[in-house]
């Protein structure tokens, strides 16, 4: 419990029970926790130098906790100002340890091979930490983490830091319905998410300083990955990153936070009503909307809407009459036009 402060194990047990038992002997503490009296002894020995605890007066040694709010608050204080400190120093020693990187390191040290499928999602949060001012990835399946949600609160805590965030999903990503309304809160956040088809590869980028492309073999899941440092290498997959984006279509007008997305027997009255009933779409239509303009089939529409094929496809089809349009492309654009997403 105590272990922050400098504690052992039996040293914060034995703490915890003088709280409960003041005016207490070594032998008498050492017989409520089940260890040796002069372990016991020792430990109050060390709580009255550190302030944790007074020795009464009397021949015979007896101790009283000094109220914990008292006695720990400082040593917390004092354990914050040491990381603070140490955080600073890693920051002025990673700038160092880039400068220097990109004057001696030999080309062959410049990409690292990452094995094993916990070695990869370990590297991969480590990076992730490392972003102080962006942090840009690609989204793709298949994935080596258990599931999307494992990374969710790493990224919601970087998004209230303060951290340039920007995530490229490729459209076979966006299938469960879920998924969607983790990237919408994500953007409530401050997440800035776009889809694409055809991502060419899955990539995480911290600032311009490293890169983790997960690599699959055939057939075979995901066990290695590569670590790109500053090179030439990553400079290119930096420019890949952004032409990307820049093709990528915008998902934040769909995921906007305006209010929790309608469920059940809401979806299917909005799925009954159709588009032409209201001047401006409602927060499902916009939802579709940015489906079918990332190019997912009806099926996939579907899943992701939690509506039945017939209600997507019905639904298509009197947005593409009210859009006047022909093909889901010129839907797409002519919904753009006029500013529905």
């Amino acid at each position: 419990m105590l272990e922050a402060i400098g504690l052992s194990p039996a040293e914060s047990r034995l703490y915890a029970t003088l709280v409960e038992n003041p005016r207490s002997s070594a032998a008498e503490l050492a017989m409520y926790c089940g260890v040796s009296t002069p372990l016991a002894a020792r430990a109050l020995a060390l709580f009255a130098r550190r302030g944790l605890a007074s020795r009464l007066p009397g021949r015979r040694a007896r101790y009283v906790a000094v109220s914990p709010d008292i006695a720990i608050q400082p040593m917390l204080s004092r354990r914050e100002e040491e990381l603070h400190q140490v955080r600073a120093a890693i920051r002025e020693l990673t700038t160092t340890y880039h400068r220097a990187s990109r004057s001696t390191t030999h080309p062959a040290e410049q990409v690292e091979v990452v094995t094993g499928s916990e070695n990869i999602i370990s590297r991969a949060y480590a990076l992730q930490d490392s972003a102080q001012r962006t942090f840009r990835n690609i989204e793709k399946p298949p994935y080596v983490m258990p599931s999307f949600m494992s990374n969710v609160d790493r990224e919601h805590r970087m998004l209230r830091a303060g951290v340039d965030y920007r995530s490229l999903y490729d459209v076979e990503s966006l299938t469960p319905a879920e998924k969607l309304d983790q990237i919408r809160i994500a953007c409530a956040l401050g997440e800035q998410a776009r889809v694409v088809t055809d991502a060419p590869l899955k990539l995480w980028i911290a600032d311009e300083a490293l890169a983790l492309i997960p690599i699959r073999n055939g057939n075979y899941p995901i066990d290695t990955a590569f670590v790109l440092h500053p090179s030439a290498l990553l400079d290119a997959l930096i420019a890949l990153f952004e032409l990307e984006w820049r093709r990528g279509f915008p998902l934040r007008t769909a995921m906007r936070p305006g209010g929790p997305f309608r469920g059940g027997a809401g979806r299917a009255a909005e799925a009954a009503a159709g588009p032409s009933e209201a001047a401006a779409p409602d927060e499902l239509t916009r939802r579709l909307l940015a489906l079918l303009a990332a190019g997912h089939t009806d099926e996939g529409i579907a899943r992701a809407l939690g509506l039945g094929l017939r209600t997507v496809q019905r639904r298509i089809h009197d947005l593409m009459r009210e859009l006047n349009a022909i093909t889901r492309f010129q839907a797409g654009m002519a919904a753009r036009e006029r500013g529905w997403v």
